[in-house]
């Protein structure tokens, strides 16, 4: 089969590879119908050393069962589903706690032996854990839209849920990149009243105010704190989303959140150090995040997507075939597309 390999900064391949096979009997292969390029897969596009062992992309797709392990019992060839950002048994102390991305017995697309999610299968390990089947067949209009429940829409969403977004919030998001616009969804659906989207790419931000932000906020660092909280009385929002994951963006929103608030930071940290100081321990700010359990959330989102009362896939503004895969990357990494849909 074809798929996609990193073998170095701005060196992106599409290849053969190995056609996948059942390794194990909770094992399922998956023939892909649609991926993505993600926003984190950017930052090893941009720094990784050249490799002679590329590395398998891709941890974003849905797709239909092709064949089962013989200890596969919910699924069977023809169904329709999507692949969570990591795989998980569904079934350990973790995943009990709707903390899969620590299961026990999980990991990650495209490393140790596991086919990534940019290409055209994937063996899936822990298939009746991780795979959720879909209620459409594999030509619905809705396949973009569902595809976002493998990662970009449970990301915002659990930046809303994890700094407490309650009916009658003021939120603020800081990036307008798909994650940030999920969260602007996500910050809706849970009631928020006001929602700042902090960004500065009028495409992006129209789309964020078509998702649900009342006010926009283009300007940076200390102009655009003032700019929230004269939006905010002088006070800032009670909780802040951060959906960028540069030092930068959680300095700005320690700058907007309200004393007593919460942030929440989703976006992969590259940085080391946290600029949470004396200042803001007096505040009582609450600094909360991480990576999200997508496999948590995905039967309490789908429904919404299913009536049409969320339509997250809008943020796929580029489809390309997965041969072409590498201007994706390119188009992405330059600012030209905000996040690009591959079809096998």
């Amino acid at each position: 089969m074809r798929a996609t390999l990193l073998y170095g900064a701005d060196d992106v391949r599409v290849e053969d590879v190995a056609d996948p096979k059942i390794q194990n009997p909770t094992d399922a292969v998956v023939r892909i119908v649609l991926s993505c390029v993600c926003g984190s897969d950017l930052w090893p596009y941009k720094s990784l050393p050249p490799t002679d062992s590329p590395r398998h992309m891709g941890h974003e797709f849905l797709g239909v069962v092709e064949e089962t392990g013989s200890a596969v019992t919910g699924l069977r060839p023809g169904d329709v589903v999507v692949a969570p950002f990591v795989y998980s048994d569904n079934t350990c102390a973790y995943c009990r706690e709707g903390l899969h991305t620590s299961c026990v017995h999980g990991g990650q697309w495209g490393v140790r032996g596991v086919d990534g999610g940019q290409g055209q299968a994937a063996r899936v390990p822990q298939a009746d854990g991780t795979l959720v089947r879909l209620p459409v067949g594999e030509d619905s209009d809705l396949l973009p839209d569902l595809l976002t429940l493998s990662d970009v829409l449970c990301t915002g969403y659990h930046a809303a849920r994890t700094a407490g977004v309650t009916r009658g919030d003021s939120v603020t998001v800081v990036g307008d990149g798909a994650v940030g616009l999920a969260a602007v969804i996500s910050a809706k659906l849970l009631g928020a009243e006001r929602i700042v989207l902090m960004g500065r790419h009028r495409v992006r931000t129209d789309l964020g105010r078509a998702f649900g932000a009342t006010d926009v906020v283009a300007e940076r660092g200390e102009e655009g704190v003032a700019r929230v909280r004269d939006l905010t009385r002088g006070e800032g929002t009670r909780k802040v989303l951060e959906c960028v994951g540069l030092k930068d963006a959680l300095a700005q929103s320690f700058g907007v959140v309200r004393d007593g608030g919460t942030i929440s930071r989703v976006g992969a940290p590259q940085y080391p150090e946290v600029p949470f100081g004396f200042g803001d321990f007096l505040r009582n700010i609450t600094l909360t995040g991480g990576v999200a359990p997508a496999r948590a959330y995905i039967e309490e989102l789908m429904p919404h997507i299913l009536d049409g009362s969320i339509r997250p896939g809008r943020v796929f503004d580029r489809t390309l075939g997965l041969e072409d895969i590498a201007d994706g990357y390119r188009s992405m990494n330059e600012r030209e597309a905000l996040k690009v849909l591959i079809t096998p």
